[in-house]
């Protein structure tokens, strides 16, 4: 029975190698990372082993080949911690980017040398967002291809449809950048405001564990033991 078992874990790790990677979240290219997707594969292989080996019997391999590709899919799905402080980066800078922006076409430059120039600036996840976005628009690519590349980046849609809307009618785009920017630092502000509140909040239920039990000791237990005394 263990051999079979680890032929059925070896033939599970065989197919989890020969499976196609998932496709990414973020459409930056990256170099790929074959640790992660050999740590993958291990960690499937032992969730494989662990359910065969516990479950055993004839039930033991089929279920263990069943939890090892429940186990990468689960593993491919989550969002890698790299990612997700990319799109944190790029949110954080945004609201400087579009004041930059708004600044330079301000002062008479053209759209894709003032979108490349506060690509340089930032740098960046959000930089090299922006670096493409000008790079597009200089190969001749339509506004909303090129402003496409800023898809990944959290709360950019509006930044996006100011841009598309301004190639398309003519109008402004450094007001529409102003406020834009404006708008996403109350929103932060007020996140920052909220996220101190409920830490103030939380920090009541620590404090009142604490408390509390000091209270008992240092003031109910006396006086329940002299009760006590006089009554016994």
């Amino acid at each position: 029975m263990t051999g079979i078992v680890v032929a059925g874990c070896a033939a599970l790790a065989a197919g989890l190698l020969i499976l196609p990677a998932g496709r990414r979240r973020l459409s930056r290219p990256r170099s790929g990372r074959p640790g992660g997707r050999r740590t993958r594969v291990l960690l499937s292989v032992l969730a494989g082993l662990a359910v065969a080996g516990f479950i055993g019997g004839p039930w033991g391999v089929p279920l263990g080949v069943a939890a090892g590709l429940g186990t990468e899919r689960f593993l491919r799905g989550r969002e890698p911690a790299e990612v997700r402080q990319e799109r944190a980066e790029a949110l954080a800078d945004l609201p400087l980017g579009a004041d930059l922006l708004a600044a330079a076409l301000q002062g008479g430059t053209s759209v894709d040398r003032s979108i490349a120039a506060v690509a340089d600036a930032l740098g960046g996840p959000l930089g090299d967002r922006l670096q493409r976005v000008a790079r597009s628009l200089r190969l001749g690519a339509s506004p909303p291809e090129a402003w496409a590349h800023l898809a990944g980046v959290p709360q950019s849609e509006r930044l996006v449809a100011a841009a598309v809307r301004s190639s398309a009618s003519g109008g402004a785009l450094a007001g529409a950048l102003e406020r834009f920017a404006g708008d996403l630092r109350a929103d932060r502000a007020v996140e920052n405001e909220a996220a101190a509140q409920r830490a103030s909040v939380l920090i009541v239920l620590p404090l009142g564990l604490c408390f509390l039990p000091a209270f008992v000791l240092a003031g109910l237990v006396p006086t329940m033991v002299a009760i006590l005394r006089d009554v016994l």
